[in-house]
């Protein structure tokens, strides 16, 4: 690999982390995942209970805490505000693209190390994530560093570094641990899945002797164990709804209303690496081709490890677009490997591929736009639309660029000039999504309000909740006739909630000031009865109220 490919690479990298850098500054906190988990550790900093996570005010256990932890800890360093909410996040992205680059150059070559990495900077699905406050890209780095110290250890076995293999094996352990703190016990089935998959290609029975299982089994268990060990004597309630209805009812039913066709995952997956997804089954079948007969596969148990993710996630009742990030890094492998090895005529018909793509984004990002039917939505789909031009350009500009220098031998630079490309995509799309704020986030809702907001003021949800708004008033909200994540902390303290729109008006008539957020046909309807209410700001979404 030459000199100028790894400037390349430090390059781009720099870039990711500018564009991702300037998403954190800028973006309002957007509803609903990146208020609810902002809000949980602002919570955490106030209360001073890290044991107990609470949302709003009540009891919630629908997943671990350790970003929680790591976002509340940033709180305390560097305030409330959006970069300090999203800083953990970002660092799991450069981290887990770190951890992917340094597997790949360890199992392939330092050419293989370069390609995964310039992978995942193209990838438009990662570095989107990378700045969103969900809890996938935690699980992610630690899935992916449990997956990848794993490999290290057993390429670092075959090739007779047994102390090496040890300590990653440990590392491995460790990883484990924190996915489980991240999300749950689904990082167990994660990482079963990866040990199947392994000693199944390499035919290998000895590997589970290699496991180090006490000291391994020692670590996790300090590791993860002591948390819910505290927050189980502390809420009787927790370990039935977490480890039976948040794992099991949620993995089986249709409960959570986020049903989706079994087929959901297979365009984002191929969405995740545009333009490259092109290469993907080639590269696949590439890297299942070149370890046959080898004694350790670790492209193969990668490859599967990652199929098994999707068809997982297919089979569940639950689909959200975000679950199958756990897979990405592992399919960066294989394809880093076909990158790099694949003629430079194929590299450039992948690239060249995408390029009626990027034609179709940009008729998208000029038909779009009139086809809102509400006024406000429309307005705000115009505003997006320069950014959405800029992004679609992007795209198309770099995949024919590359189709061009990928045919001219100059495939390190084709790589990067792909990531350079989808970085701009990515930008482009998330100034646009950011023009979307006062119907996506609460921040102006909550600036309209905050004049009206003492430390006395009551303050209520009626038949609505924005995730984001408690984040930005520094304060919970009384909700009124709202359950839907909220059942279990409903159930465990009855006295913090309203259950019936008609017993929210003899509280709001109690002597003190009080506001409101108030869903527009329950504001309609109080109104027509006559409860006194001075409309604060009005949108199809929300209505604003204060007292008199």
């Amino acid at each position: 690999m030459t000199l100028s490919a790894v400037r390349w690479l430090l390059v781009v990298v720099a870039l990711a982390v500018f564009a991702v850098g300037i998403d954190n500054l800028r973006r309002p906190l957007a509803n609903p995942d990146e208020g609810r988990y902002s809000e949980i550790s602002r919570e955490m900093v106030v209360s001073g209970d890290w044991v107990t996570p609470r949302l709003n005010g009540l009891k919630y256990f629908e997943k671990p805490p350790l970003q929680y932890w790591a976002t509340a800890l940033s709180f305390e360093a560097f305030g409330f505000g959006e970069s300090a909410a999203r800083l953990y996040v970002w660092l799991c992205a450069l981290a887990t693209l770190l951890v992917t680059a340094y597997t790949a150059a360890r199992l392939g070559g330092r050419e293989m190390g370069v390609a995964a990495a310039l992978v995942l900077a193209a990838s438009p699905y990662f570095l989107a994530l990378g700045g969103i406050v969900t809890l996938d890209m935690g699980l992610t780095l630690w899935t992916t560093l449990n997956a990848c110290a794993f490999l290290v250890s057993e390429h670092a076995h075959a090739t007779g570094r047994r102390a090496s293999a040890r300590h990653w094996m440990l590392v491995s352990w460790a990883a484990l641990a924190l996915a489980v703190l991240s999300k749950g016990l689904v990082a167990v089935i994660f990482a079963g899945a990866l040990v199947f998959f392994h000693v199944a290609t390499s035919r290998d029975l000895a590997v589970m002797k290699r496991m180090r299982w006490v000291p391994g089994l020692l670590i996790a268990l300090l590791v993860a164990a002591p948390w819910f060990v505290l927050v189980s004597r502390a809420n009787p309630e927790f370990a039935h709804f977490f480890f039976v209805h948040e794992h099991f009812e949620r993995f089986l039913t249709h409960e959570h209303r986020r049903v989706q066709p079994w087929w959901f995952f297979l365009p984002i997956v191929l969405l995740a690496f545009l333009p490259w997804a092109f290469a993907l089954f080639a590269g696949l079948r590439h890297a299942w081709r070149s370890e046959r007969g080898a004694d350790v596969q670790p492209l193969r148990g990668a490859f599967l490890t990652a199929a098994f993710i999707v068809l997982f996630f297919s089979a569940s009742g639950s689909k959200l677009p975000a679950y199958i990030l756990p897979a990405v890094p592992l399919l960066a492998l294989p394809l880093a490997r076909y990158l790099v090895d694949a003629p430079l005529p194929s590299v450039s018909r992948y690239a060249a591929l995408a390029v009626p793509l990027g034609l179709a984004l940009l008729a998208a990002a000029y038909i779009v736009p009139g086809q809102a039917r509400e006024e406000w939505v429309k307005a705000l789909n115009f505003a997006a639309q320069p950014f959405a031009y800029a992004a679609a350009a992007g795209f198309t500009a770099g995949a024919l660029a590359a189709a061009w220098l990928a045919r001219a031998a100059r495939r390190w630079t084709a790589l990067a000039v792909v990531a350079l490309a989808n970085i701009v995509l990515v930008g482009g799309l998330i100034e646009a999504y950011g023009v979307f704020s006062p119907r996506q986030s609460d921040k102006e809702a909550a600036a309209r309000l905050a004049p009206f907001v003492g430390p006395s003021t009551r303050l209520y949800s009626v038949k609505i909740y924005d995730q984001s708004l408690p984040f930005y008033l520094g304060r919970t909200l009384t909700l009124v006739d709202y359950v839907d994540e909220f059942e279990l902390g409903e159930t465990a303290e009855p006295g913090r909630w309203i259950p019936r729109v008609g017993g929210f008006q003899p509280e709001w008539l109690r002597p003190g000031d009080a506001v409101a957020i108030i869903q527009p046909g329950v504001f309609e309807d109080l109104r027509r009865q006559g409860l006194p209410m001075v409309v604060v700001h009005q949108d199809p979404k929300r209505v604003l109220v204060r007292k008199p």
